[in-house]
């Protein structure tokens, strides 16, 4: 059986008046709270085990929509904000199912496996991102971020049994062979712009709710799965006066249930491969009614599923373009522009992967085996590096990072769907490492340098219920006996592998004209920071409340490690920052013309390189620490333990550092370092704390 589908287009566009959005977004939250307070409704149908054996009709559906192969053609998606216009245009979407060896085939679910894969194939993506005029017209396009760029994406369901309709196990996994990416300098801004959209709306900066409605929304969000006290009395007077037993109770419905159509009943066989929030939120009441929760948390099934989702690229690359406007002759012809490579920006072995299950994991892992940048051609008219100055390529280079996929191998695909070795294609189950100690045991420094080799990040974040050891029966606990027993942490773990940087004049020239083009916009931003605002008044802390702070205090871990870093500031051999640093300071100043001499390479070229050998650098934070100053701060006699927790700390350590002459002869190489500072080792430690607070 197959669906297809031509000529797809979605447009979505943010709107100006981001309040209107919050507005809707906090009556949908008050909507789906109030629907929370209902009394929950059982399908006539439904029976009280969702794992029971299906029936034959439903079976039937389930093996065709397990099998089911979609085809989308000329898929278009746009974005428009302001000035900004994203487009992705996709040729060709196919997604089929497969076998063991992902090979196009009719599977079903069956036993020992108990799994389901699938394959997407996408052709041809391009990505567009223009710039439109006043009235919503662009007058020259842009050349294309992405262009003709053709991945694969592979789906793994692990079900715990044959009858679950929920899988327990998610993994999803993307390969890019080759990705190459092209940024204008009038694109650089709005891709920036974008950038900033996707971190506010993940830290819910946009459409966030209304002042007085926020804790009022976020309580009913946190607790969707759980009964509050209040909630009970609204039950007891909705349900239980309406329906007098439980038989009644199922058999009624509500008032839209006689115009349900053939199409929702037939819906109705399709299996769900993730359980919404209503379904799970049945599942606890019908558990909860029938057999009561259990006391013991390894007895109760965990609802949430595990989810996997992985990013491969084998070799990419980000080139940096100047653009220049050129009219024709004739004074109706249009513009044209001419853009022109400066910067580009390799990378090899790329790797990105999430790890989830609920909200009370996530892990987040990003690598690289190899990383690398270098000079194109020239720079504000100056030409360092045309084809007829036959330069050596080692000159171009004025970073690198790692090592190559040559010497490092495919260790970048480690247990990804693409890894022949994983358990996934050996007909194993895989397992997750879901605990925070275990996790920084197996993912440790030397591991992922090991595995990458330039690049290595792990964000941590977990929520663990310290009062898991008590029993903790949810349909009489209330919200504010919750929200404390969530222990809270987050660490985030960078290391750099050997790196070497090179700061010529080309390179210097290069990198500032990027953060020169980045500045020139007038976008405001999503969120402005508010004024800190202290209470005068503020009640006395209970001696439930430090006691719970003495026990647990939610911070935020964050290291960076460098290793064998070497730094070389060579000589100026042009300059022409006089036109870019009053752009940087943030000064409006016009353009002017600039008299670019004659480049010409001088060698012997004298340099100053600084030598590191490891460097560590360690940031703790406190996750709330407006509120837990303005604690602390009530107290008279606070402990050493909780003034700790107070400060931010910032702990630098240098091991190995060292300065010296050096000089860069005509094949490209440095003469042995002449030390001027001899190597030595220092640790630095500072700490801030809010005043406003004491």
């Amino acid at each position: 059986m197959t669906a297809s589908a031509e000529g797809l287009e979605a447009e979505a566009m943010l709107s100006e008046d981001h309040e209107s959005g919050s507005s809707s977004t906090s009556r949908s939250v008050s909507d789906s709270s109030k629907a929370v307070a209902k009394p929950r409704r059982l399908q006539q149908a439904a029976p009280s085990d969702p794992d029971l054996p299906p029936g034959y009709v439903q079976s039937l559906i389930r093996r065709v929509v397990n099998n089911v192969n979609i085809v989308v053609n000329n898929l278009i998606l746009k974005y428009v904000e302001d000035d900004i216009v994203l487009s992705v245009n996709i040729t060709s979407a196919e997604c089929y199912t497969v076998d063991d060896i992902w090979e196009r085939a009719f599977m079903d679910i069956t036993a020992p496996e108990l799994v389901l894969r699938k394959v997407i194939n996408f052709a041809d993506c391009t990505m567009c991102l223009d710039k439109r005029n006043a009235s919503g017209k662009i007058d020259f396009y842009q050349d294309p971020l992405l262009y003709k760029c053709s991945f694969r994406t592979r789906l793994h369901f692990t079900y715990e049994n044959i009858n679950s309709k929920i899988p327990s196990v998610i993994k999803i996994h993307t390969m890019v062979e080759s990705l190459k990416l092209s940024i204008t300098d009038q694109q650089l801004p709005m891709f920036i712009r974008i950038l900033e959209l996707i971190i506010a709306l993940y830290y819910g900066e946009i459409g966030g709710h209304k002042e007085g409605e926020g804790e009022e929304g976020n309580a009913h969000v946190r607790e969707a799965g759980t009964i509050l006290p209040g909630m009970e009395e609204d039950m007891d007077g909705q349900g239980t006066s309406q329906f007098s037993s439980p038989d009644l109770y199922m058999q009624s419905g509500c008032p839209e249930d006689g115009d349900v159509g053939w199409v929702s009943w037939a819906w109705s066989f399709v299996p769900a491969i993730v359980g919404t929030e209503e379904e799970m939120e049945e599942g606890l009441y019908q558990q909860s009614e029938t057999e009561g929760i259990s006391n013991n948390p390894q007895q109760r099934t965990p609802k949430d599923p595990i989810v996997s989702i992985g990013f491969y690229c084998t070799k990419a690359s980000v080139t940096f373009k100047l653009t220049e406007t050129q009219s024709e002759s004739s004074y109706y012809s249009p513009q044209k522009v001419k853009s022109r490579e400066v910067l580009c920006l390799e990378q090899e072995g790329i790797t990105i992967e999430v790890l989830m299950m609920g909200e009370p994991f996530f892990d987040c892992q990003i690598g690289f085996v190899g990383c690398r940048a270098l000079c194109l051609k020239g720079i504000m008219g100056i030409r360092d590096f045309e084809e007829n100055m036959n330069r050596l390529q080692e000159d171009a280079v004025f970073f690198s990072c790692g090592d190559s996929l040559s010497s490092k191998g495919m260790t970048y695909l480690t247990n990804s769907l693409f890894d022949y070795r994983s358990p996934e294609n050996n007909g194993v189950r895989a397992e997750f490492i879901l605990e925070t100690a275990n996790h920084k045991e197996t993912y440790t420094e030397i591991a992922g340098m090991q595995r990458f080799g330039a690049f290595y990040m792990d964000y941590l974040y977990t929520i663990e219920n310290s009062s898991s050891k008590e029993s903790q029966d949810f349909s009489v606990v209330s919200l504010e006996e919750v929200v404390p027993a969530n222990r809270e942490t987050s660490i985030k773990r960078l290391v750099v592998g050997p790196l070497d940087v090179r700061l010529h004049s080309s390179a210097v020239h290069r990198i500032l004209k990027m953060v020169t083009c980045a500045m020139e916009h007038e976008y405001e931003p999503y969120c402005k920071p508010q004024p800190e605002v202290v209470e005068e008044s503020r009640g006395a802390a209970t001696l439930e409340d430090i006691s719970s702070l003495e026990e647990f205090i939610p911070t935020r871990h964050t290291c960076l490690t460098l290793l064998s870093v070497s730094v070389t500031v060579s000589m100026s051999e042009f300059n022409l920052l006089h036109t870019l640093m009053p752009v940087i300071m943030g000064c409006k100043v016009a353009p002017v013309l600039v008299n670019v001499p004659v480049f010409q390479p001088m060698r012997p070229l004298p340099a100053v390189q600084f030598q590191v050998e490891r460097v560590n650098v360690e940031h703790t934070v406190p996750m709330y620490a407006p509120e837990l100053v303005r604690t602390v701060s009530s107290l008279s006699q606070p402990s050493d333990n909780l003034l700790h927790h107070c400060y931010a700390h910032l702990y630098l350590k240098v091991f190995g550092f060292q300065a010296g002459l050096t000089c860069q002869d005509s094949t490209g190489g440095f003469l042995p370092l002449i030390p001027i500072i001899p190597s030595f080792s220092t640790a630095l430690y500072g700490k801030l704390i809010q005043p406003a607070h004491w």
